[in-house]
């Protein structure tokens, strides 16, 4: 009987039966009988703790499989087994399923949303916090990394203390009058210390007045030594920007004519100042003849895109980057994850 005592107060967090009754039965549960609850108890114990299978239990206890499988269903639909996850970072597993399902990519990671209100910045360290987390995790000796110019990935490295030795290659030039206050433009050879591996930095601003420029530039050695190691990428660490004033570095960079005739051509999303519209596809619209970075057709043969996209009013761009198919791995909030959701309920992607 002390067995069977503490096999219930395992599954319902009591130890008499007494109490199991007096604090655990809420109106939901009066109405399932004790010895109802028992077998489901005793189920459940046998399937999640010594890890038996539903056709074993069944076929030792006399019933189906299938009343196994309704009966651990039910379990923990009245409460009486609660499933908690210990993660080593703080994340939401249910949202950052739904979101990988709606739009069929690799891996989604969805922060948890913080206990008070948070600024901007804060948030930014929370999300490169579990960037670098994750960027840690999978990256081997074999790769080559590619990281955009982004105050969220430049937040990323930060955080990284730990990295097997391989090449860090930058993606896109920097904006200038930012990084004086982020000091982004050391964040390939911050990264590259850390791991040992060589460093490919581009000490040129992301976007330039002219196509003429832009070629000057592109001749220089150092900058030609660096886009060469784009075909050698593995994995890539980008940010998503959308096409409005405060949201995206390369908007912000470029005057209100250029800027306004890029958004009559759709564009909704800017990652490494390559342009989508609402429907994911790439937009030519004469940028890349005088930015410094990735294009399209590079970027989408890296295996391994991981997009950071956060903050409300970047939804409809995570949406659009990731309708692109360009992106394997997504990090963002858990505001920006509901947001997303919503667009894709309301229009589902092709995955």
């Amino acid at each position: 009987m002390q067995a069977l005592n503490d096999l219930i107060g395992l599954f319902v967090n009591t130890d008499p039966i007494n109490r199991l009754y007096n604090a655990h039965v809420s109106a939901r549960n009066r109405s399932w009988p004790l010895l109802d609850t028992i077998e489901a108890a005793t189920i459940a114990y046998r399937f999640y703790v010594r890890g038996e299978t539903k056709l074993d239990i069944a076929n030792d206890l006399g019933i189906s499989r299938f009343k196994v499988a309704r009966l651990l269903d039910k379990a923990l639909e009245k409460g009486l087994v609660r499933i908690e996850f210990s993660l080593p970072a703080p994340m939401e597993i249910g949202v950052s399923e739904e979101l990988r399902a709606a739009y069929g990519l690799r891996n989604v990671l969805v922060l948890e949303r913080a206990n008070r209100t948070e600024s901007r910045p804060e948030l930014r360290q929370r999300i490169g916090a579990l960037a670098a987390q994750l960027l840690s995790d999978i990256a081997t000796e074999d790769d080559v990394i590619g990281l955009s110019w982004a105050r969220s990935v430049n937040v990323m490295t930060e955080h990284i203390r730990a990295l097997p030795r391989c090449p860090i290659v930058q993606l896109c030039g920097v904006h200038a009058r930012t990084d004086r206050r982020d000091r982004s433009v050391e964040t390939v050879s911050r990264l590259a210390g850390v791991s040992g591996g060589e460093a490919y930095p581009i000490y040129a601003p992301l976007v330039l007045p002219d196509r003429r420029t832009t070629n000057i530039l592109r001749r220089q050695p150092g900058i030609v030594e660096t886009f060469r190691r784009f075909r050698d990428l593995t994995k890539a660490v980008v940010s998503i920007g959308a096409w409005q004033a405060g949201e995206s570095t390369v908007y912000d960079a470029l005057p209100e004519a250029e800027r306004d005739s890029i958004a009559r051509r759709g564009a909704i999303a800017e990652m490494t100042a390559l342009l989508f519209d609402a429907d994911g596809n790439a937009l030519d619209t004469g940028l890349s003849h005088h930015v410094l970075a990735i294009s399209h057709e590079e970027l989408r043969r890296v295996p391994e895109v991981i997009a950071i996209g956060y903050t409300t009013p970047k939804a409809e761009a995570v949406d659009a980057v990731l309708r692109s198919g360009m992106v394997t791995t997504l990090v963002t909030d858990h505001d920006t994850a509901l947001r997303v959701l919503e667009l894709a309920e309301r229009r589902p992607p092709r995955t």
